[in-house]
């Protein structure tokens, strides 16, 4: 499945980062990660911090898929509103599922501390506004509910929108004090020059095409031949993971963004806010940390790649009319424009997870708009696995649920 298309911003601005070798000789570890995009620089960070030798393959160069492709926002807010999840699966997993994403985005300000990153970590605020006045009622209810579990948020009327952001057309909305924004391709690759220096070894144009499971292990053969003994493997796929696991348990969405020329004043007003809006599928805002306007949607079901690029000038005009109805008298100079695929689940929680039909394994799978915290999340839960030990929230991300 190709990933992406046209000009993916992120693999442009930041060119190639790093370089790893194929594999070329047979290997053993305590843990084999298969996927090397944001979610895998994760899990391997955490692998290599808990002490285990771990091994990362990708079939691609590393980072070459979904996060070449994303728009990096971090949001504790699911895509599906708390108030509706609550109904879907209980007050104490909604809540529980919305603060992991929270302190998610405190860790990755931690983490990116830590390794003195430079991929634009930024803390921001999160305006979720009413594009449509019969959104408004339960846009309420919604911030109420984030209200009464602790979540840091006040409610804007229209006209203060419109003054702080300068939005027409708003019928109000809620503006989150937590969220942050970052550059996700290139915090991954960081992350990985980070562990290489500790022993986690890379390999990328390197193929996972047979697992033999064994007990208390798993031989997995690459495309070269050679093999790899884990004692464990994770697999952090994405929505790749529809192609090994044959239940229907995500669905295939296409989403479309486009990139800004550089221009540092115009965007001063919403520099330090993720935007996006009560339409379905939402419209999606953010500046990047050279100063450029992102502006995503038009999210639709996944037929093939060709079908999805064939109408990406399509969705680009539909993406900036939608833009015009908040910022009429706003000129767009478009510089990049791409599309990408992504999964998205019904109650729009990832899969965290053992899978009964893969032993000695574990899959670490944020699907939907918070693919990047979620993964996180999936650092505490896949070390907890491998200590053979459950995460509160196991119950609600594992398959089958």
């Amino acid at each position: 499945m190709d990933l992406k298309s046209n000009e993916p911003f992120w693999l442009l601005k930041n060119g190639l980062l790093a370089s790893y070798p194929s594999l070329k000789s047979n290997a053993e570890c305590d843990v084999l990660i298969i996927g090397g995009g944001i979610t895998g620089s994760l899990i391997a960070h955490q692998m290599v911090e808990d002490g285990y030798e771990t091994i990362l393959i990708d079939k691609r160069e590393l980072c070459n898929g979904s996060t070449s492709a994303t728009t990096s926002m971090l949001q504790y807010e699911i895509d599906v509103p708390l108030c509706e999840l609550i109904d879907k699966i209980g007050e104490k997993g909604a809540v529980l599922s919305y603060k992991a994403c929270s302190d998610a985005i405190d860790m990755i300000k931690k983490l990116s501390k830590k390794i003195r990153s430079e991929a634009g970590f930024k803390q921001k605020k999160s305006l979720y506004f009413a594009s449509k006045k019969k959104d408004v009622e339960w846009l309420k209810n919604e911030f109420e509910a984030r209200k009464q579990y602790g979540f840091e948020v006040q409610w804007l009327e229209e006209e203060q929108i419109l003054e702080k952001f300068e939005f027409k057309n708003t019928y109000g909305g809620i503006l989150s004090e937590q969220g942050a924004s970052i550059d996700a391709f290139h915090f991954a690759h960081e992350l990985f020059l980070h562990n290489v220096k500790k022993g986690l070894k890379i390999f990328d144009k390197t193929a996972m095409v047979k697992v033999e499971e064994h007990k208390g292990f798993n031989i997995i053969t690459v495309d070269h031949g050679f093999q790899i003994k884990a004692k464990k493997v994770i697999y952090c796929i994405g929505y790749e993971s529809k192609n090994l696991i044959k239940e229907d348990f995500v669905n295939l969405k296409s989403t479309y963004a486009v990139v800004s020329e550089i221009d540092k004043n115009k965007f001063k007003n919403i520099s330090s806010t993720l935007v996006w809006n009560t339409d379905d599928p939402y419209l999606y805002m953010r500046t990047t940390d050279d100063g450029r306007f992102l502006i995503g949607g038009g999210d639709e079901d996944f037929y093939d790649a060709e079908k999805r690029d064939a109408i990406l000038r399509e969705k680009e005009k539909a993406i900036l009319k939608n833009l015009k109805k908040i910022k009429p008298d706003y000129h767009f100079y478009t510089d990049f424009v791409w599309a990408g695929t992504f999964g998205e689940t019904k109650d729009g929680l990832p899969y965290i997870s053992e899978h009964k039909k893969f032993k000695n394994s574990y899959f670490v799978l944020g699907f939907g708009g918070n693919g990047i915290t979620f993964s996180v999340t999936g650092m505490e839960m896949a070390s907890l696995f491998m200590k053979n030990k459950k995460h509160p929230l196991s119950r609600y991300f594992k398959f089958g649920r």
